[in-house]
C-alpha cells in the first residue's frame, strides 16, 4: 500500500491505494474536516463520531463498510484511522449537509 495526500480546495486529504485490490481508500475524517470547512482536527473528528454514532443508530450500512488503516498523522506516526473506498465515501458524503459536498463528489 502506498499512502499520498490528495488535495481539495486548502484541505489535505490522506489516501492510501491498495494496489492488490487496485483501489484507493480516503481518510473519512479528512474529507469531513473539507466537508464542514473545518480545519481542527479534534473537532472534524468529533464530527465524525457523532455521525457515525447516528448513522448506525439509523441501521446504516455505510458505517460498517468503513476500515481502519494506519496512516500518517500530524505528529508523523502512523496512526489507525477511518478510511472508506470512493463508492462508500459518497454515500457518507450525502450525510453531511455541505455546500462543499457537490464538488467532492465529481
Amino acid at each position: 500500500m502506498k499512502n499520498t495526500l490528495a488535495v481539495f480546495e486548502d484541505f489535505k486529504i490522506r489516501r492510501i491505494y491498495d494496489e492488490e485490490k487496485e483501489i484507493w481508500f480516503f481518510s473519512v475524517v479528512d474529507i469531513i474536516g473539507a466537508l464542514i470547512h473545518q480545519k481542527d482536527f479534534q473537532l472534524a473528528r468529533n464530527y465524525w463520531k457523532v455521525l457515525k454514532n447516528r448513522l448506525k443508530k439509523e441501521g446504516s450500512q455505510v458505517v460498517t463498510k468503513c476500515n481502519r488503516l494506519k496512516m500518517s498523522a500530524e505528529d508523523g506516526k502512523m496512526r489507525l484511522t477511518d478510511v472508506a473506498n470512493p463508492e462508500t465515501l459518497l454515500r457518507l458524503i450525502q450525510s453531511v449537509p455541505s455546500p462543499k459536498a457537490e464538488p467532492i463528489k465529481l
